[in-house]
């Protein structure tokens, strides 16, 4: 056998994206070229590593065994290149991420000082929902997770960056300007909600439950930015997390309605295994988001106190 490098890099993609169209764009050549480099891969093998039915490309039993140690064959190498960089006393690595969605508005400012110092360290960053989220740390696919709640599931560290506030709001024009009075059973205006897996989502069904509340109507949108849209159209009411508010506030687009309970107040964590033995990349950035956590809060997010 004689494979190159640069083969198993391409068959790696192509069993990742089951796609030649695909492969080709995420590495940046033409699918002729993907075709040619899968081609040569493939004939050094008597057992199929892919097949096609139809117009779709299906990597075989044997492709995917193939594929898993491609992918350790190229960490590995990786590893080397990252560990020539740290004898030459540059942080290298990848910083591996899973943030729930609305954590988009806060991990970019923990990040962006961080990874402006060290130019060496990559960084893979999923934003998606709780479910994900979790899913990837108790694989330990990830070296840090950011949510709002802790999964009691798994056996986690954390640390705290920031406090997590969620309020009830609507669109400029509705009508309550005071609070709800605790007696009412039945909500006629429409909640919008989260799809399921989701932490305000459940935040949102833990607090109506508890107050006894009859909903009418219930939308479910998939993103914390549609949600935020619907309410400013005047769809309807939902609690959101007040992190991703701030423009809509400040223009008045959104207003909050007062409610007995609210906000709802949790804390922004970021977690990791417990026990997990982190990567030198991994362990240079917790130790730089203990040092530097209070000063980002007072420079990034001290307009939350005023709500």
């Amino acid at each position: 056998m004689n494979y190159t490098f640069h083969q198993l890099k391409v068959f790696l993609k192509v069993s990742q994206t089951k796609s030649i169209t695909k492969a080709a764009n995420e590495l940046h050549l033409t699918q002729p070229a993907v075709s040619i480099q899968l081609k040569n891969f493939q004939d050094q093998f008597d057992i199929p590593l892919t097949e096609v039915i139809g117009r779709q490309l299906y990597v075989t039993e044997f492709g995917k065994e193939i594929a898993a140690t491609a992918e350790q064959i190229l960490n590995e190498v990786e590893k080397i290149n990252f560990k020539t960089l740290a004898y030459k006393g540059i942080l290298s690595g990848v910083l591996k991420l899973s943030v729930v969605s609305t954590g988009k508005y806060v991990m970019p400012y923990f990040l962006s000082d961080f990874l402006n110092l060290n130019n060496g360290i990559e960084l893979d960053m999923d934003v998606t929902n709780k479910t994900k989220v979790i899913k990837a740390l108790r694989n330990n696919e990830i070296d840090f997770a950011l949510v709002s709640s802790l999964p009691s599931e798994i056996n986690v560290e954390s640390e705290t960056l920031m406090q997590n506030k969620l309020f009830l709001v609507s669109n400029k024009e509705y009508l309550i300007d005071s609070k709800i009075p605790s007696n009412v059973s039945l909500i006629d205006v429409p909640l919008i909600y989260r799809e399921e897996g989701s932490a305000t989502r459940l935040h949102m069904e833990n607090y109506f439950s508890k107050k006894g509340y009859i909903i009418k109507s219930k939308l479910q949108l998939t993103s914390n930015e549609a949600v935020k849209q619907a309410v400013i159209s005047g769809i309807g009411m939902s609690i959101m997390p007040l992190i991703g508010l701030k423009n809509e506030l400040e223009k008045g687009d959104i207003k909050i309605i007062p409610a007995k309970g609210l906000p709802i107040v949790t804390n922004w964590k970021l977690v990791w295994l417990k026990g997990k033995k982190m990567s030198p990349a991994a362990a240079a950035y917790l130790e730089y988001i203990q040092k530097q956590k209070i000063i980002i809060n007072e420079n990034q997010f001290s307009w939350i106190n005023n709500y």
